[in-house]
């Protein structure tokens, strides 16, 4: 089994190497622009493919704690490794960022010097991103292997779907970087990403619980106290982020919506 995780640590890497290669190669684009554009694709994928694991395991599992499926412990080994390469991934997006805008924080110092400056400004900017990929991965990943005991495929699947919405988020960032903010697929995708952002990961976790609370035929405001800790600690975390993100999406739509009648 510990074979799909190291399948993921060569998958994903090699995937963006491949893709940023294809894209200079067919579009002649810069490597920094084909470094943000594969970042992008490799992330859809994963997003596809994980939402597609849990479809299958949430349509397999009747009794939402005792059924198992194959899909489940498998996904979480090979997905894994994914969050420790996107934190690279979005350095060097990051990166790009400051080389092509001429930011301070690219050009004091020399070489060593920048990328020190980069990696701090980077983490400043990015904190909870790369924090919510570190909990991916410290917490979440020991969690849905161990702690478990094969038990909750289901819920486990369920969060599976929360990466609905990365194809939109994704889509969304290469139209901004090529400037197409006012076109009729931006605005199409934009409504798609806040409509699949609010189900999947918004109502994600109240939809675990009421979906406990049905199964254990007790009331929803006692599931916290019988749910394990680790679940409780899991949405006390992330739950707040995604209604962070969301609100950051909701003021980019606004301003999206104000921007054409201002020009």
């Amino acid at each position: 089994m510990w074979g799909l995780a190291a399948a993921g640590c060569v998958f994903f890497p090699g995937l963006f190497v491949l893709c940023k290669q294809t894209l200079k190669l067919w579009t002649g684009c810069r490597d920094g622009e084909a470094a943000v554009v594969s970042t992008r694709i490799v992330s859809s994928l994963q997003a596809v493919m994980a939402s597609s694991a849990g479809c299958v395991i949430v349509w397999s599992c009747q009794d939402v704690l005792e059924d198992r499926h194959w899909l489940t412990e498998a996904y979480v080994l090979f997905a894994t490794p994914y969050f420790a390469y996107d934190i690279y991934a979005m350095f060097l997006c990051y990166w790009h960022g400051l080389q092509v805008k001429g930011h301070e924080e690219g050009q004091v110092g020399g070489v060593v010097g920048s990328k020190r400056a980069a990696v701090a400004g980077y983490l400043c900017r990015e904190k909870l991103m790369v924090l919510h990929h570190v909990f991916m991965v410290a917490f979440c990943f020991p969690v849905s292997l161990l702690w478990r005991r094969g038990r909750g495929d289901y819920f486990q699947g369920v969060l599976f779907l929360a990466e609905l919405s990365t194809p939109c988020v994704c889509l969304t960032k290469v139209l901004i970087q090529y400037k197409q903010q006012h076109t009729l697929l931006h605005r199409v995708n934009g409504v798609l990403m806040l409509l699949l952002f609010f189900l999947c990961r918004v109502l994600l976790f109240p939809f675990l619980y009421v979906s406990y609370s049905r199964h254990a035929c007790v009331p929803l405001h006692l599931v916290p106290l019988l749910a394990p800790w680790q679940c409780n600690l899991g949405a006390a975390l992330l739950w707040p982020l995604q209604l962070y993100w969301f609100t950051l999406i909701c003021r980019g739509a606004v301003r999206g919506q104000r921007s054409p009648a201002e020009t």
